[in-house]
């Protein structure tokens, strides 16, 4: 999943170049892009280990934002201050949720990874709450929150010792999501003023996010050594390892390369508030795919709790009442 917020206000972005592709278009393909990262990370595990998933996709992801930012005449920041908060947005944005999301998907499906991705906006609040300040939590925020609580309590079926998910695995995805939640609630309050427009921030926290998966594959590999001959070999043969290498390539190159494109062009066109509701369609996707190609199967109270999740999202997301202006007298 990916970057899924509100643009940060900061100087005049330079013009991006004209498309053809109307943005509602782009929008739908965001939903099925990113609503399919869990269907591409749980074929992956077939063949790779969950970190080198997540290293994967973040080494290609980097590559082609690289390439496009040439290619459109971008610019990277320059200002060390700024290298050093993108250096923490980074690890909260990519490498920790990409990480944990892959790990998850080795105890849970891919559906209900999905699902954990929804608790992003609940997080969000939470942390905007200690890092920024001047935001209040109005009524509205405040039942989506214990909404998303309820939701996240009916999924995990605390009261019930048979039947429930692996709690620790999709433990690993409702961190992950709130890893977005830290990550663009600190954007906000650090790098407001430093975002250059286009695509030269999601570039640069890429290429961080690359030197710290290769930090974390190489101690990994050297805990793993024994049974390991280097970081990128496969428990599968290299016949058996075509399909997931494929998948997670994918996952690289389309949702998280071009995806983050997309996003910006969409919010671009549309504005932020529009452009984040695609949080909403992720886990429909993410459920529809497991469901139909890998033949995953929901119980009733995951899906009740998944439609209170996303019921919670909703109601957080929406935009707070303005008091009505009375004529002076």
């Amino acid at each position: 999943m990916t970057a899924l917020t509100r643009p940060l206000p900061g100087p005049a972005a330079p013009s991006a170049p004209t498309t053809r592709v109307p943005w509602q278009a782009k929008f739908l393909a965001l939903s099925v892009i990113w609503g399919s990262s869990f269907l591409f990370m749980k074929v992956g595990l077939r063949s790779l280990a969950p970190l080198q998933i997540s290293g994967f996709r973040i080494l290609s992801g980097a590559l082609v934002l690289t390439v496009l930012l040439l290619v459109t005449r971008g610019r990277l920041p320059r200002e060390r201050h700024t290298w050093a908060h993108l250096f923490v947005s980074a690890f909260f944005l990519c490498t920790l949720p990409f990480s944990l999301f892959a790990l998850g998907e080795e105890r849970v499906s891919s559906a209900l990874a999905g699902i954990g991705n929804a608790t992003t906006p609940i997080a969000t609040v939470l942390f905007a709450l200690l890092l920024l300040p001047s935001d209040r939590m109005a009524l509205g925020k405040v039942l989506g929150v214990l909404s998303g609580f309820v939701g996240v309590l009916v999924i995990m079926q605390p009261w019930q010792a048979a039947g429930r998910p692996d709690l620790i695995g999709f433990g690993m995805t409702l961190v992950a999501g709130a890893s977005y939640g830290i990550g663009w609630t600190y954007n906000r309050r650090f790098l407001a003023k430093a975002d250059l427009g286009g695509l030269a921030q999601p570039t640069a926290q890429l290429l961080i996010a690359s030197g710290q998966m290769v930090v974390v594959l190489l101690v990994w590999w050297l805990v793993n050594r024994g049974h390991l001959a280097a970081p990128w070999s496969l428990h599968s043969s290299p016949s058996a390892a075509l399909g997931p290498l494929l998948a997670v390539t994918a996952l690289g190159v389309v949702g998280t390369g071009i995806a983050y494109s997309f996003h910006f062009d969409v919010v671009r066109a549309a504005g932020p508030t529009v452009g984040s509701t695609v949080t909403y369609l992720i886990p429909v996707v993410s459920v529809a795919l497991g469901v139909l190609v890998l033949h995953e199967h929901l119980q009733w109270p995951q899906a009740l709790g998944a439609a209170i999740v996303l019921s919670a999202a909703v109601l957080i997301q929406r935009p707070a009442r303005k008091p009505p202006v009375t004529a002076a007298t």
